[in-house]
């Protein structure tokens, strides 16, 4: 097919909006060499395996101006010009905001974003406001380039019906070249992620949120239930009081990784390393999933995560959550929950108000003397506030309370300086303050009546991707004179299954958590961890471990091989979380 002048300028504009994803290509792998470094062609094959989504994603781009090609003797520079502006700045945000938030995220620019954007907080208190600055500064230069670009190759005025142009570019744009077109064997996750055209992959994503529907209803839920059976008997008691006061320690991004007994790096954590042979280690433990919003809730109403939804922030479904806080109290219990910082992030007040905490302790509770950072104070002040304030407590009632650590986090800044590498060496503060709560509560009268509950909320991936299943693998240990006698736990559990495992043991129902397992049940007898991030799932059960990329529709990892049955109950669990009651 021959092109007549009036279709060739399509032609240019398709080249500028190429040469544009080219370049962001490059960029992207240079901002991102920490994570993996590639040579030039390695790079030439990332650009390849990309380029058929780059040409539909530009052929889309560019229905508009075809269509107004159609139109003889149309001024159609100047009446593009609107369109090219919001063509720059749609590409300059995801293809700037892509490349420089994939260090932290470590997946393509999603629909999720949105979510965490509402709550700017969260970032400005995790890089320097310079930081955003400079971003924004290229978000405007690249959209100004590529407006102006676009702008003068197209002609002043049409001449002729561009038909041609406009029937290649429907039939490129409506080809079915997708995410997963990208994803090649012998690609690493990284280079998958860079030959993905960011502007598609952000745009898509709005369709893909909450459109999980793999099979029938009756046999999603057929798979979900014999993994999520009724547990409500306990064959295992592991505590020594039937009512102890429960301190749960939520901390921030501890993941196996710096865990040497889980095969992380061995100096991180000595303080946990210390206290794991006095209390009751879980080394089979997996959190749901990827960020404190998420885990937060998993931990505190033992249900599952949503790859695409933050049920802090959705408060329309708070009211059908099981509450932790509401299980206690209905035991007797007083429930408090301090964290160090503002509550304002993503909705956490409301989300903690709503599941029925009798006392919620903020920073507002320190003075402004305190070590701080910019989440808050320092772990080693709340530490020091939380033991002083239980050492006043003289309430009749058992205490059930959550303290959520803030330290080890970005920007990694702490008044500590044993290891030379910042994030390690953040990870190894919140290690030492904890150690040191635990020192000084085995002081106290408290020990004897006590049950210290160590758990992060999520992982972080220090030199990981998420094909790497070992990044949910996390620790919990279980410490205080409550503890019955020192063991290991080898069972595969995961983060939501702490609220039925716990209610179990202080013999307390839990019949209203559907997807909380009590691990010390004779019907606990198909192990098995459900995890999510917003580009994927995995399963691992007694077979192996899958990690299935949502997106691209491909298995990322199988270990030790394929299995189709672990894919469809990944698949199973994620189809049936996502109906919600309001």
């Amino acid at each position: 097919m021959t092109f007549s002048s009036s279709d060739r300028w399509l032609v240019r504009a398709l080249m500028v909006l190429l040469a544009v994803f080219a370049l962001g290509k490059a960029g992207f792998t240079l901002y991102n060499s920490d994570i993996e470094a590639i040579g030039l062609w390695r790079l030439i094959l990332v650009w390849a395996n990309g380029l058929p989504l780059d040409v539909r994603t530009s052929a889309l781009l560019l229905l508009v101006p075809a269509l107004c090609s159609l139109q003889r003797r149309l001024s159609l520079r100047l009446l593009l010009i609107p369109y090219y502006i919001v063509v720059g700045v749609a590409l300059g945000v995801t293809i700037v905001a892509d490349t420089v938030m994939y260090e932290f995220w470590r997946f393509k620019l999603s629909a999720v974003i949105l979510s965490y954007a509402a709550s700017p907080e969260g970032a400005t208190n995790s890089v320097p406001v310079s930081f955003i600055v400079w971003r924004l500064l290229a978000v405007a230069l690249l959209a100004l380039l590529i407006a102006a670009a676009l702008f003068l190759v197209t002609p002043k005025r049409t001449e002729g019906k561009a038909w041609r142009g406009l029937v290649v570019t429907i039939v490129i744009a409506v080809l079915p070249i997708g995410v997963g077109s990208c994803y090649q064997r012998g690609q690493t996750l990284f280079q998958d992620h860079a030959a993905t055209n960011p502007t598609y992959a952000f745009f898509s994503s709005f369709l893909l949120e909450r459109s999980f529907h793999y099979m029938p209803d009756t046999e999603c839920a057929s798979i979900v239930d014999e993994l999520y059976p009724p547990t409500d008997d306990l064959a295992d008691t592991l505590l020594l009081t039937a009512a102890p006061d429960i301190l749960l320690v939520q901390v921030e991004s501890f993941s196996g990784k710096f865990v040497k007994e889980l095969g992380g790096l061995p100096d991180v954590a000595p303080n946990l390393s210390r206290l794991i042979p006095e209390g009751i280690f879980f080394d089979e433990y997996y959190s749901n999933s990827f960020r404190t919003d998420r885990g937060t809730v998993s931990l505190q109403s033992g249900t599952l995560s949503h790859p695409t939804l933050s049920l802090m922030r959705e408060r329309q479904y708070h009211a059908s959550l099981p509450s932790l806080a509401r299980s206690f109290s209905q035991g007797g219990y007083e429930t408090v929950y301090l964290y160090g910082g503002p509550m304002t992030n993503m909705g956490k007040r409301a989300y903690l108000e709503d599941m029925g905490f009798d006392e919620l302790i903020d920073d507002s509770a320190f003075p402004d003397s305190c070590l701080r950072c910019s989440w808050g104070v320092h772990d080693e002040v709340a530490a020091k506030w939380l033991t002083d304030w239980l050492a006043r407590q003289d309430t009749p009632h058992p205490l059930f309370l959550t303290w959520q650590t803030i330290s080890s986090h970005e920007p990694w800044q702490v008044p500590y300086s044993r290891l030379g590498d910042p994030v390690l060496n953040a990870f190894a503060y919140t290690d030492q303050c904890i150690g040191s709560l635990v020192d000084s509560l085995r002081a106290t009268p408290l020990w004897d009546n006590l049950l210290i509950v160590i758990i992060p909320d999520h992982g972080y991936l220090y030199q990981q991707t998420y094909e790497d299943p070992d990044f949910f693998h996390s620790p919990m240990l279980w410490l205080g004179g409550a503890v019955r006698q020192p063991r290991r736990v080898h069972t595969l559990m995961n983060q939501s299954d702490i609220a039925a495992t716990l209610l179990a043991q202080l013999r307390l129902p839990h019949d209203d958590y559907p997807y909380s397992r009590n691990v010390f049940s004779k019907r606990y007898t198909n192990p098995a961890v459900y995890c999510c991030f917003p580009a994927g799932i995995m399963l691992k059960d007694t077979t192996g471990t899958s990690v299935f990329d949502i997106t691209a529709l491909k298995p990322i990892t199988e270990a030790p091989s394929h299995c189709d049955e672990r894919v469809r109950k990944a698949k199973a669990v994620l189809q049936q979380s996502y109906n919600l009651p309001q």
